[in-house]
């Protein structure tokens, strides 16, 4: 089939000729200005006849694809059984009619997604708010709306006002200026027994922009927390009575046993598991005061050098058993700190005192402080086997020991648990690493001063 422009040149060269012709035969006729009128009037009937002759079908083609686009716009995207031709026209309603399908595609695979997101949200126990870049509620599933009391009218509102907690509204806004905000602990004003945790996250521009933020639900968590710490602190509270009871009879058995006597060797050994087990009850009693925050700093202005000293003094005899040499080394601008020298003490006898424990005999040990950046830096430094990577983010963990034999000697796996609190209670931080000539080191990093 020709082209349209093929076409109307045709129509066009048509009419010219039958203008020439008519003029051509009635010039015989009629003088030559009655002729010309005549053939005009002649082409232009033929130009008529020709036009529309030529218009129909485009015509009725253009009316077709109007028809499918009015389908189109109301939501019925099947394509067309017609056939649009070959020309310009044709042409143009095939890109039409091919871009319209891609988009019914692109469409139906948008709304599956959105379904399947809708389902997602609806299941989860966590709440889930999406606000756009201009600060408007998008989403809130059905988790976030019991937490937060929001309704659906509140869909397409700015979030300040249709989330009334300013920590929320707090996170969002950091959240929409591109932060990402740490997490926070909240309780909800109309309901003061749950316990949430709030996160929230700026959307990236290929998303759109905007922000996300989900509550986590804590309440059962804490609850079974707290069960534990309390059923610890009372465990350890009532085991010290008969501890305190069985030691007694023990050394005033062990004063009436004569050397050499069957039963000494027994009561020695019953000796020794009540002294463990009572310091397993009190190491677990602190970490229980610990965890309630009952512990307080009483802050001072602390020696380091007489810290280490006292330390080293405390551990001499098992230093000494094992032929084990400890070097001290104290910067001038680390002599002192303040902090609460009875605390700090605990923490750095913990931390030497598990070095002895797993340092080779006849080995080095190292104590050092440094100070720079506003804080001071401790660190013990042993000799031994070093820790394996999988369990240098797990050593501060209570009971947890990263040899699993047990077979080395060693405390009540509550040493570090104990030294991280007090460290975190100071306001510091407490970290192990492998030495690169081997071994383990441990560094305590303190504010070098604190707030009364």
């Amino acid at each position: 089939m020709t082209s349209l422009r093929t076409r109307i040149a045709a129509g066009a060269f048509g009419t010219a000729i039958a203008a020439l012709a008519a003029f051509w035969l009635l010039d015989d006729v009629w003088n030559p200005g009655i002729a010309g009128v005549l053939a005009m009037a002649v082409a232009a009937v033929v130009a008529l006849l020709g036009a529309r002759r030529l218009a129909a079908p485009v015509s009725r083609r253009v009316r077709n694809i109007e028809a499918t686009a009015r389908r189109y716009a109301t939501g019925r995207l099947l394509p067309p059984v017609g056939d649009y031709g070959e020309d310009e026209v044709g042409a143009v309603a095939r890109a039409f009619d091919t871009a319209v399908q891609e988009l019914g595609v692109r469409l139906e695979g948008l709304s599956r997604e959105r379904a399947r997101m809708e389902a997602m949200l609806s299941g989860m126990v966590e709440g889930v708010l999406v606000v756009d870049e201009r600060g408007r509620l998008q989403v809130a599933n059905r988790a976030a709306q019991a937490m937060l009391r929001v309704e659906d009218a509140a869909i397409g509102r700015p979030y300040v006002e249709a989330i009334r907690h300013p920590d929320i509204t707090a996170l969002l806004g950091s959240a929409l200026t591109g932060e990402l905000p740490e997490g926070r602990e909240l309780s909800m004003v109309r309901n003061p027994g749950r316990l949430f945790v709030a996160r929230a996250a700026p959307v990236g521009v290929a998303g759109g922009g905007g922000a996300v933020l989900v509550l986590h639900d804590i309440t059962d968590l804490r609850r079974a927390d707290q069960i534990r710490r309390d059923f610890v602190a009372n465990v350890s509270h009532e085991l010290r009575t008969p501890l305190t009871a069985i030691r007694g009879y023990v050394e005033a058995l062990l004063d009436d046993a004569p050397e050499g006597s069957e039963a000494r060797p027994f009561l020695e050994i019953i000796q020794r598991q009540s002294a463990r087990m009572e310091r397993l009850v009190s190491d677990l009693l602190r970490l229980a005061r610990l965890d309630a925050r009952q512990e307080t700093l009483d802050l001072s202005r602390c020696d380091i050098d007489q810290l280490f000293a006292g330390v080293v003094a405390d551990l001499a005899p098992s230093i000494d058993a094992r032929r084990q040499r400890v070097a001290v080394h104290v910067d001038p601008g680390a002599a002192s700190m303040d902090a609460d020298p009875a605390k700090l003490h605990d923490v750095v006898r913990n931390l030497l005192e598990n070095a002895v424990n797993y340092s080779p005999d006849d080995t080095d040990i190292a104590l050092s402080a440094q100070r720079g950046d506003g804080v001071v830096r401790l660190q013990v430094a042993d000799s031994g086997p070093g820790i394996p990577a999988d369990d240098l983010g797990r050593v501060f963990e209570r009971f947890y020991r990263v040899d699993k034999s047990r077979a080395r000697p060693g405390g009540t796996g509550l040493g570090l648990a104990i030294v991280k609190h007090v460290v975190e209670l100071h306001g510091g931080s407490v970290q192990a690493e492998n030495r690169p000539e081997g071994g383990a080191c441990f560094v305590v990093t303190l504010p070098a001063r604190l707030q009364p």
